[in-house]
């Protein structure tokens, strides 16, 4: 079962993890909490999600490779 969790994490934004890993609440409770606002608001904070996908996607490029001798 983790390996499924861990494969649909990795492949699916992660966005939830990374707001979950930057506020330090678990991100069950922040899916959760996503899926109910989603129910509440009609859809509105799907453009949320993408949004904060999209930035976390372009700050993993932005990042400068941090690369040693013996790494390479």
């Amino acid at each position: 079962m983790d390996r499924i969790k861990f494969f649909i994490e990795k492949h699916v934004f992660g966005v939830c993890s990374y707001i979950g890993a930057k506020l330090g609440i678990s991100s069950s409770k922040i899916r959760l909490y996503f899926i109910y606002t989603s129910f509440i608001t009609m859809g509105s904070p799907v453009i949320i999600y993408l949004i904060i996908a999209f930035w976390i996607n372009i700050k993993k490029y932005m990042r400068p490779n941090k690369n040693t001798l013996w790494e390479i």
